[in-house]
């Protein structure tokens, strides 16, 4: 999939969604956000500046991807979340469980959801401990592509109430949210694109 050109902006505090058809464009355009994949012709800035190759695990850490299937890795939700401890980028961080915690609570799941095994864990609460891992490191941006497409109704609000409360604490924080449901999109954001062969269209009200 080849994306149109296109100037995209996203302002600080702003909750987005894009909707268009499957193959469209979308995660494409998302993971060229994130760095991921590369982009052809043009570049991206964060801040006002463009992003040098040595600024990227930088620039990965204030700006999170989640994937509409998330990687669990053997052990416990908690043996989970503290992966991302172990690497570079997060040395001068710590697991904090009292913060995982309350993101698991912001969710609908109780305090005993860190010990659940992952291999026990449904597709909704897999998201879920995804979504915990990433929001523990505190980035600045969420790029969410499509996160509760496989998901039940009841797991799908669990993970945008979590989103919610994540960006509520910090008026600062934005959010892209890819969908291809039009009645979430107009739950979870404030701002409403479209995505149709590689063209970023204007915005829906």
């Amino acid at each position: 999939m080849f994306l149109h050109p296109t100037n995209f902006t996203l302002y600080s505090g702003e909750r987005a969604a894009i909707t268009g058809p499957s193959g469209s464009g979308k995660s494409v355009f998302l993971r060229i956000l994130a760095l991921l994949d590369a982009c052809q012709g043009g570049f991206i800035t964060w801040r006002g500046e463009r992003i040098a190759r040595t600024h990227i695990p930088a620039y990965r850490r204030r700006v999170a991807y989640i994937a509409q299937w998330p990687a669990m890795l053997d052990g416990t939700v908690e043996d989970n979340l503290h992966y991302p401890f172990t690497l570079k980028t997060y040395r001068d961080a710590h697991f904090d469980r009292e913060t995982a915690t309350r993101f698991a609570q912001a969710a609908g799941r109780g305090p005993d959801f860190l010990d659940k095994l992952a291999s026990d864990l449904s597709g909704g609460e897999a998201q879920i401990a995804a979504l915990v891992r990433v929001l523990q490191l505190a980035p600045d941006v969420l790029l969410l592509d499509e996160p509760t497409a496989s998901l039940d109704p009841a797991s799908a609000h669990a993970i945008e109430a979590l989103v919610s409360a994540w960006s509520d604490a910090d008026a600062a924080r934005a959010c892209i949210w890819v969908s291809h449901n039009p009645e979430q999109a107009r739950r979870v954001a404030t701002r409403h694109l479209t995505m149709n062969a590689g063209v970023l269209g204007g915005e829906l009200r």
